[in-house]
């Protein structure tokens, strides 16, 4: 099986990071909530609705992967990402109509848009995964680097470099990137099919289970039977506080940069351009974070990398709050925050294939994808929340901190799953 004509594996990395670069759009949020929040404006939202929005958006993403996993081992993967992209397309679309109000944006970015994203996100993961079980952190990372970087180019072109948003306005612009989105997302499908059955890569042997050892990846457990393993509620509990950090930061970064820096005496334009650049500088950096965290992990394994990137994002949280005071440090602050947030994305699919099997990939990886909605609600409102109410962020940058402590001690502590 290993020698008969099949696709070049790498077209479809091609494929999954055009899809994710589409995907990555809900990371560039933050470019309008300015827009949005002004009391000036024609929308006057305030910080708690433009948070709501965002995690209406990441909530029903992940609610619909748990449904996309075991759609897309069904119908095949192509249709699925195809009708992801239509999805998410539609959803800004209809918001150029329909996002006057609150309510219509929830309605078409938050739920529309997440679930269109919710179905395409995890076809790029399974499908590469299979054809790279060679290489699944290094391929995991580079397939989801896209919704990382995807968000610098929706951001600048929105803001800094393209000046969209001030030019056409942000119904507009929604609109021309939906079109957007539809069209690219499509044409990445086309090259989401699995390898053949049987398949695997030359000179590769599949890990195998002896006398009794527990070796990562040997077993395939079904989704129902890794819902009652204590394996998947420690990934589960680990995941929430990792992702809550990273998702409250990039909900937030815009606004907080321009309260910091407009504290220490500089005027709001320079404050919003130095946010602007953090923010920028954050989305390049989870899409690093994505390749390298993924591609370490295949050498140190996935719960040391967890663990480390679970401490050193704890500590960051804790100071963050402290190095808005200055651009440099602002900036620094959110390339770490950034780099360590796109690790998520590389490891804990990746834990959930060496846990639970590469066969099931798909549906488990949804069920366990559940813990980012749940950070999609805590982090971003926590944030929103804290800021509306005490005009500071301080008071959630440091819960999520401490839960990034110990969701790196869950991690050193948990052992591999085992079938009775």
């Amino acid at each position: 099986m290993t020698e008969q004509k099949v696709m070049n594996r790498w077209l479809v990395v091609v494929g999954a990071i055009l899809i994710q670069l589409c995907l990555g759009a809900i990371y560039a949020w933050s470019v309008f909530t300015p827009y949005l929040k002004d009391p000036n404006g024609p929308f006057k939202f305030t910080a708690t609705q433009t948070q709501a929005i965002f995690s209406v958006g990441l909530a029903v993403f992940a609610l619909v992967m748990i449904f996309a996993g075991r759609l897309q081992q069904n119908l095949g993967p192509r249709p699925v990402c195809m009708a992801g992209g239509v999805l998410l397309g539609l959803g800004y679309i209809l918001a150029k109509f329909l996002g006057h109000s609150f309510m219509g944006q929830v309605f078409c970015i938050g739920v529309i848009g997440g679930a269109g994203i919710g179905l395409a996100y995890v076809v790029p993961i399974a499908v590469g995964m299979k054809w790279f079980p060679d290489k699944k952190g290094m391929i995991t990372g580079l397939a989801v680097a896209g919704f990382g970087f995807g968000a610098t180019i929706w951001v600048k072109w929105a803001g800094a470099w393209g000046h969209l948003i001030d030019k056409y306005g942000v119904l507009n612009v929604f609109m021309l990137y939906g079109i957007i989105f539809a069209v690219c997302v499509f044409l990445g499908s086309l090259v989401m099919v699995n390898p053949p059955a049987g398949w695997k890569p030359e000179g590769w042997t599949p890990p195998q289970a002896e006398g009794g050892k527990r070796v990562l990846g040997a077993m395939s457990f079904e989704p129902n039977e890794m819902l009652r393993t204590s394996q998947f509620y420690a990934l589960w509990l680990t995941f929430i506080f990792s992702a809550m950090a990273g998702l409250m930061v990039i909900g937030c970064i815009k606004l907080f940069g321009i309260d910091s820096l407009q504290k220490i005496g500089m005027d709001k334009a320079s404050a919003s351009a130095a946010a602007g650049t953090a923010m920028a500088c954050l989305a390049i950096f989870n899409g690093l974070g994505r390749i390298v965290w993924g591609t370490v992990s295949d050498k140190i394994g996935r719960k040391a990398a967890i663990a480390i990137m679970c401490t050193l994002q704890g500590i960051m949280m804790l100071v963050f709050y402290f190095m808005g005071n200055a651009v440099t440090t602002l900036i620094i602050g959110a390339i770490i925050i950034g780099f360590n947030f796109g690790g998520n994305f590389a490891l804990f699919p990746t834990a959930t294939a060496d846990f639970f099997g590469l066969a099931n990939v798909g549906p488990n990886y949804g069920w366990v994808f559940t813990a980012y909605g749940a950070a999609g609600i805590f982090g971003p409102i926590l944030g929103g929340y804290v800021r509306d109410h005490y005009q500071t962020f301080l008071g959630a940058f440091i819960p999520a901190g401490i839960a990034c402590l110990l969701g790196a001690v869950i991690m050193i502590m948990t052992k591999p799953p085992h079938k009775a």
